[in-house]
């Protein structure tokens, strides 16, 4: 009798064991990485976005592997998720997980980044990825004097499809400047081979991007860029210009060339905003950086998740072609911030405190 007692006590603590690791959740939100101070404030704005909401949300990050990736999304379907928020680490790769989810019914949201080739993506929510290319291409061509001006170019990974709407936007932008002589290609043969087409294939684009992507990571963009600078003339210095894709390869590449003596001054770009960059622009190291107020894009990502939750239609602006659909998707607007600027954008707003750096006026 004591055994069967025993037996029946130790299968009801086994039973609540497995209740407790399998609590439900409402939404089920999965972020790329840990390792880029990006993502951790996207995490941040989120914590911060759902204090008060009523539904149960967990956050995963998947540390740059699509396997993860996979994991952390069969994790969440197993915890009864309805909505998952996720930004992909590699488009095409995610697919897989955006399938798993919508077979199990749940609304599947491409949060910054786009899943792509998949029919299991219902909405997106962004921010104007080819405005981002044009306002940093824009502040390049602002800046610009005169003919034969040396212009470096850098891209993120080709496994990120906002890496090609960035650079689309920036060429845009670029290519008549670099056909009416403004700016010369110093680092890539394929951009110059094609420096005549003002639109570019995803092909073309590619090949590209190929020569120049920086993977989004720091030491692969200082690498690169200190690379280009070995190979490159004097004459192919002094006053330069680089097309950087983020804060974290802008920061990397400034490094390189601000150590080259030959390189009399640069204007480079970024984006996101980043901590680092924001003390790089007050010190004059980096030139701009594209905001993307992650609050606001936060805000509309949850706000399409309590939509979906509520068997409501979610607002959109738009849509993006992923290869298979035309997907929905809800822009936000982004905000050149430079020198200028900085205090007003940042400080002002309430996004970032004075305190958090040197210098500021």
């Amino acid at each position: 009798m004591k055994k069967i007692i025993a037996f029946f006590m130790l299968a009801m603590m086994m039973l609540g064991l497995t209740s407790c690791g399998t609590k439900k959740v409402d939404v089920g939100i999965v972020l790329p990485t840990k390792d880029e101070p990006r993502w951790v404030q996207d995490e941040t704005r989120f914590k911060e976005a759902l204090k008060d909401t009523d539904y149960s949300v967990e956050i995963l990050f998947s540390q740059g592997s699509s396997a993860k990736e996979k994991e952390n999304v069969d994790a969440l379907i197993a915890k009864g998720i309805k909505v998952l928020i996720i930004c992909p680490h590699d488009g095409n790769a995610a697919a897989a997980a955006a399938e798993a989810a919508k077979k199990e019914g749940i609304k599947v949201i491409s949060y910054d980044r786009l899943i792509t080739n998949t029919d299991a993506v219902d909405y997106y929510v962004t921010f104007d990825s080819i405005a981002v290319g044009e306002a940093q291409a824009q502040y390049l061509v602002d800046k610009a004097k005169g003919k034969g001006n040396p212009l470096y170019l850098y891209a993120g990974a080709a496994s990120d499809n906002n890496a090609f709407l960035f650079f689309e936007g920036a060429w845009n932008v670029l290519q008549p400047k670099i056909a009416d002589g403004t700016f010369v290609i110093k680092n890539s043969s394929e951009a110059v081979a094609l420096q005549n087409k003002p639109k570019l294939t995803r092909d073309e684009m590619a090949r590209i991007i190929g020569q120049i992507t920086t993977n989004w990571d720091f030491n692969e963009a200082k690498r690169r860029a200190e690379d280009n600078l070995t190979a490159a003339k004097k004459e192919d210095k002094g006053n330069v210009f680089i097309l950087a894709p983020n804060d974290g390869t802008a920061r990397a590449i400034a490094d390189a060339f601000a150590a080259d003596k030959d390189v009399t001054s640069y204007v480079v770009t970024g984006q996101d905003a980043e901590k680092a960059s924001v003390q790089y622009i007050i010190d004059g190291k980096q030139s701009m950086t594209v905001f993307k107020d992650v609050r606001t894009l936060v805000k509309d990502a949850i706000a399409m998740a309590k939509d979906l939750l509520q068997g409501k239609e979610p607002e959109t602006t738009g849509t993006y072609n992923n290869g298979k659909i035309d997907v929905k998707a809800k822009q936000t607007e982004v905000i050149v911030v430079d020198k200028n600027n900085v205090k007003e954008a940042l400080i002002d707003s309430g996004y970032y405190n004075a305190s958090d750096f040197t210098g500021i006026q």
